[in-house]
């Protein structure tokens, strides 16, 4: 066996790979073998085949086969052997020559493999990355605090409809009366609310049902209809307002503080207000550090200046897609694909030369992490241990979802290793401008 590596330009190298029988005989003879133990052939019985048949049917499908694997396996070994970083997949080249397994017994296979840039990033502190710094406005804790206490709330008769009630209802049309339909007015565009404010129980008003209700299912289920039996339908009604109700927040007393914080965490008006702030400020200040990430990354980007094996990645990607994909769709998002190819290189030199690791008690405090915030998603802010942890379990259970996380360390343990670094300038800003320079960083 033979191997011979030239270096073409951008990055790219070819390895020819020559077999001879030495080489792949003896898998030749052993999957022959295999052949005739499971050969159906009538007029001999199983495992009684003559080698001469199984030769004349399979051994030039079998030598081609294994021929390939041996010299694929070799170009394996000699990347490995040769500490060859590449990127993408080695894959069979355009330059390779016909064979003839009909009369050689040596064949040369050539490979193609993309070769990684080397990554060099002098930082210093003349390097410079804003950090913005979210301001906490009140409408933020407004926000916040209603959206809380509205887990807390209960819903109390009112008087005249103002904007967000709930609305029971009568609808009438001849002899058909529906009554107790409900009509929410919190879900509904100011436009679609506004015949219904300043009423009050006992008014009437005629309404178009399919305005009312947007969806077939709403209005099938308020008319105790099938979805196909409203074709057709008079969607004219009278409707006659029953019950006003409102929303109210709870008290701020002994038995809210109980049951909303049953660690005791927070038992006074004051201490919530400041819980409020509390939480509003880290979640501002996830939203700052991630838009800081990117932009640490966007600057190492520019700063290392990768230059890639373009056109070698690109037919790599057609090639192992399987022609699912045409050149000029794997051109439209090629750029994005390549910077995290030179994201994963950078983060891979800093993880090196930092020697930074991520342990599996940082990776299970992350899955914690993300079922905390499934949870609280759904109201639940005060979770046990011992469920997180299970989830968490379940979490890194799943391969790819361990995966994730496992790169998401990763990656902030290279931005935190990096951050000392650089100089990193820091900038109050408000929610609306953060919200246009996140925009404009996806």
């Amino acid at each position: 066996m033979n191997i011979v590596r030239e270096n073409l330009e951008d990055l790219t190298t070819l390895l020819k790979v020559t077999v001879g029988e030495a080489d792949y005989n003896e898998a030749v003879d052993k999957s022959l073998r295999t052949y005739r133990r499971k050969a159906n052939i009538p007029g001999f019985r199983p495992g009684m085949v003559p080698m001469g048949i199984i030769n004349k049917m399979y051994r030039k499908g079998v030598v081609a086969e294994e021929a390939y694997r041996t010299a694929s396996k070799a170009c394996f070994d000699y990347i490995e052997t040769e500490k060859l970083t590449t990127v993408g997949d080695m894959i069979p080249s355009q330059k390779q020559q016909p064979l003839d397994f009909d009369n050689d017994t040596e064949y040369e296979f050539v490979f193609e493999v993309g070769i990684a840039p080397e990554v060099q990033i002098s930082l210093s502190k003349k390097d410079k990355v804003t950090k913005y710094t979210i301001r906490v406005e009140e409408k933020m804790r407004e926000g916040y605090r209603s959206n809380f206490l509205r887990r807390f709330g209960r819903l109390v008769d009112v008087e005249k409809v103002e904007k967000e009630e709930a609305l029971d209802v009568t609808l009438e049309q001849g002899d058909t009366k529906i009554e107790e339909a409900y009509v929410g007015l919190i879900g509904m565009s100011d436009e679609d609310r506004a015949p219904f404010v300043g009423k009050k129980v006992g008014d009437t008003m005629d309404v178009d049902i399919a305005k009312l209700y947007k969806t077939p299912s709403q209005r099938a289920s308020v008319l105790g209809v099938k979805e196909a039996e409203l074709e057709g339908m008079d969607p004219n009604y009278r409707l006659t307002i029953t019950k006003i109700r409102k929303f109210a927040e709870p008290e701020l007393n002994e038995e809210f503080f109980k049951t909303a914080f049953p660690d005791g965490g927070v038992k006074t008006a004051e201490e919530f207000e400041q819980y409020v702030t509390r939480q509003i400020e880290g979640d501002l200040a996830r939203e700052s550090g991630f838009l800081f990430s990117i932009d640490v990354r966007k600057f190492l980007l520019k700063k290392a200046a990768l230059v890639m094996p373009e056109a070698f990645l690109k037919n790599w990607l057609y090639t192992i897609n399987e022609g699912k994909f045409t050149m000029e769709q794997i051109e439209k998002d090629f750029a994005q694909f390549v910077d995290m190819m030179r994201w994963n290189l950078i983060q891979k030199h800093f993880v090196s030369e930092m020697k930074l690791e991520v342990t599996p008690e940082e990776a299970k405090n992350e899955a914690k992490a993300m079922a905390a915030q499934q949870f609280a998603y759904y109201g639940m802010n005060q979770v046990n241990d011992e469920t997180l942890e299970n989830y968490a379990q379940s979490i890194l259970g799943n391969k790819e979802e361990n995966r994730k996380i496992y790169d998401r360390l990763f990656e902030r343990k290279v931005i935190d290793a990096v951050t000392p670094q650089i100089t990193v300038v820091e900038k109050e800003i408000s929610a609306d401008d953060f919200g246009k320079l996140a925009q404009e960083a996806q």
